[in-house]
């Protein structure tokens, strides 16, 4: 759930003169917890609150941390998949096109997992996964009689 802002404003304080901290971009469990708790201490005694409507609250909590749970779940899913193509494309030959518009082909002769995103070796360059555009078989050695 995205948060939008009402009215610009300068971000200062009235009589503080520090600058207020910067809005959330998205609701969290923690917000999520924070309003129910406000809403609860601030609630009128002669007219409680709806259970159903707590019940709903307590169910979109709920759904909100199972979303971010399978979020995180898909984007390791995601990292240990770009590690196994990286891995598989070692002694085949590749063909890649890098950021600044250079082109190359070569055997990939080694993987590095240290950035956020496999980098090959290929001759002297070290090309990102995402910017190899090809692969061929690599090449077989010819049977010795």
């Amino acid at each position: 759930m995205t948060i939008q802002a009402i009215a610009a404003s300068s971000g200062i304080q009235p009589g503080s003169g520090t600058a207020a901290p910067a809005p959330a971009k998205s609701m969290d469990s923690s917000m999520f917890m924070n309003l129910l708790v406000t809403q609860l201490k601030n609630q009128d005694p002669s007219a409680p609150m709806d259970t159903n409507q707590m019940m709903s609250q307590t169910v979109q909590l709920s759904m909100m941390e199972k979303m971010t749970e399978l979020t995180a779940d898909a984007k390791e899913s995601f990292s240990l998949q770009m590690r196994s193509a990286a891995a598989q494309i070692i002694g085949h030959n590749v063909s890649y096109t890098l950021a600044d518009g250079t082109k190359g082909s070569g055997v990939a002769s080694s993987v590095s997992f240290a950035a956020g995103t496999p980098t090959v070796a290929v001759g002297g360059a070290n090309v990102p996964l995402d910017s190899i555009s090809g692969m061929t078989a690599a090449p077989t050695a010819s049977p010795t009689s």
